[in-house]
């Protein structure tokens, strides 16, 4: 079976831990625990033509992402990143070479061969990335997974963005804190918060909605009826950074590779709970790790 393809769009950074820089960028993130799962991780992207870019484009490589970045006269993007109880708050700088991604013949051909496709809010919130994301999206091929993972971060989103961006998915990711703004935003109200995602997946006719709860629990809630529930692992937390990105890669690929909802759901927790045991957002895997998930899912 050849491995499924997995295409993320949006942010690529340096994220300006307490620990020193680690690349990440939710989508990118995504595309390289997808490709640990088994899937082959892409990437669009861009950074600067600037030092931190030649290093951003190192890592990718280093992490055996396949990258189509390209490179702008804006500055590669920087987060700086301050860990409260090991749970990350952002200050995300704005005018940096993601916020102008150009939409190219390039790709285009990239896009048309994914099988499932990762978005979010963020990349979007300037009009060059949000136009050539838009246009992308448009062009992935029949039946491929069209995953928004809405990731609010700060002022960057609003209610017709969010709109935009579920008529596009065909999968609608969100965390406890994010669907209780959006119940107010969209009028949800006197539901429980299994009601509220069942009402995301029927108005937009989604696949799935995944809702995760941090260190309590994470539910899945497919069109045709079937309800996945696990509870997270109880783990050691170094920092949280790129946990929710790791569920939705592992998910996705293994999706895509035919596990079931509760198989791929186990997997996409379990391998979060590893994540936040580890420094940053690309972790190298242990050697083991399917025993480290058997062990975990205990």
């Amino acid at each position: 079976m050849s491995k499924p393809i997995v295409l993320s769009l949006g942010e690529l950074l340096w994220d300006m831990l307490p620990s020193g820089k680690r690349a990440g960028g939710a989508p990118v993130n995504f595309a390289y625990h997808a490709m640990m799962n088994g899937a082959d991780g892409y990437s669009i992207s861009a950074v600067g033509e600037d030092e931190l870019g030649d290093e951003l484009l190192a890592e990718t490589a280093k992490a055996g992402i396949h990258a189509v970045i390209q490179r702008n006269a804006w500055p590669t993007s920087t987060v700086e990143v301050e860990l409260r109880n090991g749970i990350p708050e952002y200050t995300i700088v704005k005018g940096v070479a993601w916020d102008h991604i150009l939409y190219t013949r390039q790709l285009i051909e990239v896009v048309e061969q994914a099988d499932a496709v990762c978005y979010g809010t963020l990349a979007l919130r300037s009009p060059e990335s949000h136009a050539t994301i838009t246009e992308l999206l448009k062009k992935t091929k029949p039946g491929a997974m069209k995953f928004f993972d809405i990731n609010l971060r700060g002022d960057h989103y609003s209610k017709e963005l969010i709109e935009e961006l579920l008529d596009a998915a065909t999968v609608f990711k969100i965390n406890d804190e994010e669907l209780l703004l959006l119940r107010d935003m969209f009028d949800i109200r006197g539901t429980s918060g299994e009601d509220a995602c069942r009402w995301f997946l029927e108005q937009y006719k989604l696949d799935y909605v995944i809702l995760t709860a941090g260190s309590a629990y994470s539910t899945i809630i497919s069109k045709n009826g079937e309800i996945s529930t696990v509870d997270t692992p109880r783990v050691e937390v170094v920092d949280t950074v790129g946990a929710g990105d790791s569920f939705s890669g592992t998910f996705t690929a293994r999706i895509l590779l035919g596990d079931t909802l509760s198989e791929a759901h186990r997997k996409a927790v379990n391998t979060a709970a590893f994540v936040c045991t580890q420094n940053g957002a690309w972790p190298e895997y242990p050697a083991k790790m399917t025993d480290y998930l058997a062990e975990a899912g205990k």
